[in-house]
């Protein structure tokens, strides 16, 4: 009988990419169902009651949720073309460095995107210290754990899409050759993959939707 796996994600949601790629790297057929966040489904407050987010995994009518979970699930299910480590020590830091880009990184450039003018330059110095963290551990590797897309790759997915489109809107830039060499590969490579390279949402898109969010934050943030 054959297993039924199902997804359900949002057009950009950087979380839900992770999961995309890493079906995708698995070989496992899915199905997509795509949700409005301002109008959820019943059926994504069904196998997400505690949150109603995406991305959700329903494996055989069993949901999990949380991305970094979701990815240790796919793996943990599905033994081939493995993510983690198989050693414990570096298993656990792979969690550990997954959690930092989450928790320390994703905020501190979110920080970034959404300051004012005048309160950039402070935001900007925590993103850069972050990202120079992420720069020391890919010194000599061109993946996180080697030679081949793993669990970290997918982790930090989102850096070698989203902070360049951010970049665009803010006419900044964060990441280049001569700051983060090391980081700057590993974002070409893992663009060239063509198991990453063919999920990444509309750029255009994307670019609309960050702009229309950032003035919103900052119409917020304004004073009246």
């Amino acid at each position: 009988m054959a297993e039924e796996v199902k997804l359900f994600r949002t057009w950009s949601s950087r979380y839900s990419l992770r999961i995309v790629w890493a079906l995708k790297l698995k070989g496992i057929e899915y199905e997509t169902i795509f949700e409005d966040l301002t109008n959820k489904s019943p059926s994504l407050l069904q196998y997400n009651p505690t949150h109603g987010k995406v991305p959700v995994l329903v494996h055989d009518g069993k949901p999990v949720c949380e991305s970094l979970v979701i990815l240790e699930y796919v793996d943990e299910t599905w033994k081939h073309n493995p993510l983690l480590p198989q050693d414990p020590y570096e298993k656990s830091m792979a969690r550990f460095w997954a959690n930092f880009g989450d928790d320390k990184l994703m905020k501190s450039i979110s920080q970034l995107f959404i300051a004012h003018e005048k309160d950039q330059d402070v935001a900007a110095v925590a993103a850069l210290e972050n990202l120079k963290i992420v720069e020391e551990q890919l010194k000599g590797k061109k993946f996180f754990h080697g030679e081949t897309i793993g669990y970290l790759d997918l982790a930090f997915g989102w850096i070698a899409n989203l902070v360049s489109i951010l970049e665009e809107i803010m006419s900044l830039k964060l990441v280049d050759g001569e700051r983060f060499p090391h980081l700057s590969s590993w974002i070409q490579h893992f663009i060239d993959a063509p198991v990453i390279r063919d999920c990444w949402p509309p750029r255009d898109k994307m670019i609309i939707k960050y702009q229309v969010m950032r003035e919103k934050y900052l119409a917020a943030a304004t004073p009246k």
